[in-house]
């Protein structure tokens, strides 16, 4: 198994209370993310809302890895909340604030509280590739240019 140092900033308005990121189950890929709101409160999502739920932390991730925020799958089937740009990245060179940006895709309000496990985290390696123009023809393929339903429902 290999490590990744992922450190970890507690911003402000971080609540010592609230967990770090954590996995809670050794065969989790994903850890745990919590809301950390600043007033210690509750943020209410309006049907059709997005918003932008803070954690209180930034972190510095190693160059050559992405931080991959997902949704946690209870949440999504026991709420209309799914984050609305799943996979979100969070890059190595981002030090801000991680926010968990949330929709609420149902059609009543759905509170979320202080401390609200409301997403995981996922360590990835990342390459970098070069793009080049070429006037070439692109190699055939079976698939060709089909997509958006081409392989069935």
């Amino acid at each position: 198994m290999s490590t990744v140092v992922v450190k970890v900033f507690p911003l402000p308005h971080y609540d010592p209370r609230v967990p770090l990121p954590s996995y809670q189950t050794l065969g989790s890929a994903g850890a745990d993310i919590a809301a950390c709101l600043p007033d210690q409160g509750s943020i209410t999502v309006a049907p059709g809302e997005r918003v932008a739920v803070p954690t209180g932390l930034s972190v510095e991730i190693p160059v050559g890895f992405e931080l991959q925020v997902r949704p946690r799958s209870g949440l999504s089937l026991n709420s209309n909340l799914l984050i609305v740009n799943a996979p979100g990245t969070v890059d190595s060179d981002y030090r801000g604030e991680i926010k968990i940006l949330l929709g609420n895709f149902g059609r009543t309000e759905h509170t979320i509280n202080h401390g609200d496990r409301i997403a995981q985290l996922v360590i990835a390696p990342t390459i970098q590739a070069e793009f080049k123009i070429t006037e070439a023809k692109l190699a055939p393929s079976k698939r060709g240019s089909s997509g958006f339903g081409s392989t069935g429902i």
